[in-house]
């Protein structure tokens, strides 16, 4: 299906996508029961950081190779860099989702800016989107109430730090359902656990040949989940990150083949997916104190 790529670098450039009005230019809540124009079947390129909460509408959002169901009651976070392409089953003028937009310049210099990063729900794809509680959207709707408040408040010097804490609130809050979520889901994350660390057992029985270092993104893409997401995942069942766990395993399995086989370094190095053997060299000293070398020979001499 060929669809319009619109570029939403801008908080008006939103707006004027609904026919909405603008009434802060780094910061709007949206409200699309007010919306006057219909936006369908198109690619959407975020420059601006947004989160939606759908309250009833059918729609599909398609994320990269995959496609999700847009469900009632669920949170959706995007991030600058992120196009997604949008599609509603039924065309609909105002359907009833609400959220929030900000640009980022809005947080420079605020506490809200060194923290945003951490807050990794908003690189996860649709298909790993919230699903809030009746009271979680409350308190949801209340911190939007808050935000809208202070955007229709007249613009002074302490605008821009209000907005960023209240922003950080709302976020902070988000953060705390999203653990809610896991908790909620820990037979099926412990599944998807234990198959990665099956899969982590098993790659270097053909698949480096294929894909070299193995890599969280690999594992993710096993799991049919983002890399984000499924590194939240993992670091909460296991207390570890997968990153962490695939270089403890490639270390075990660069000791296994050093101690056991009579391959050169470089042999080995290939062998388990790297480029160059001066990466591997440099990656095993820093993760064991010594050098392949040094660790080959300590162990010849036990």
């Amino acid at each position: 299906m060929e669809r319009e790529r619109i570029n939403l670098n801008s908080i008006d450039a939103y707006n004027k996508l609904y026919g909405l009005q603008t009434l802060h230019p780094l910061v709007t809540v949206i409200d699309l029961k007010k919306a006057k124009k219909v936006v369908n079947h198109v690619s959407l390129s975020y420059g601006v950081y947004a989160l939606f909460l759908k309250n009833g509408v059918n729609c599909s959002i398609r994320y990269g190779r995959r496609s999700y169901d847009y469900q009632e009651g669920t949170v959706v976070s995007f991030s600058p860099g992120q196009t997604i392409d949008f599609d509603m089953d039924e065309v609909e003028l105002a359907p009833d989702v609400v959220g929030l937009m900000f640009h980022p310049d809005l947080i420079y210099g605020t506490p809200l800016a060194d923290k945003i990063k951490s807050f990794s729900f908003f690189d996860y794809t649709e298909m790993e989107s919230l699903h809030l509680s009746e009271e979680e959207r409350k308190q949801f709707l209340f911190c939007l109430e808050q935000i809208k408040h202070e955007i229709e408040h007249p613009v002074d010097h302490h605008s821009a730090a209000l907005l960023s804490a209240t922003i950080q609130v709302l976020v902070e809050y988000l953060h705390r359902f999203y653990d809610r979520q896991f908790i909620t889901r820990h037979k099926i994350n412990s599944e998807i656990s234990t198959a990665f660390q099956q899969q982590l057992k098993s790659y270097f029985n053909g698949e480096q040949d294929k894909y070299g270092l193995p890599s969280v993104a690999y594992f993710a893409e096993k799991a049919n989940l983002s890399a984000g997401y499924f590194s939240d995942l993992i670091r909460r069942e296991t207390g570890m990150s997968p990153k962490n766990m695939i270089s403890i395993y490639l270390m075990n399995e660069a000791k296994h083949r050093l101690a056991t086989g009579n391959m050169d370094i470089s042999q080995i190095a290939y062998g388990l997916g790297f480029d160059y053997p001066a990466h591997f060299t440099r990656m095993f000293k820093r993760m064991t104190g010594e050098s392949p070398t040094q660790y080959r020979l300590k162990i010849s001499a036990n």
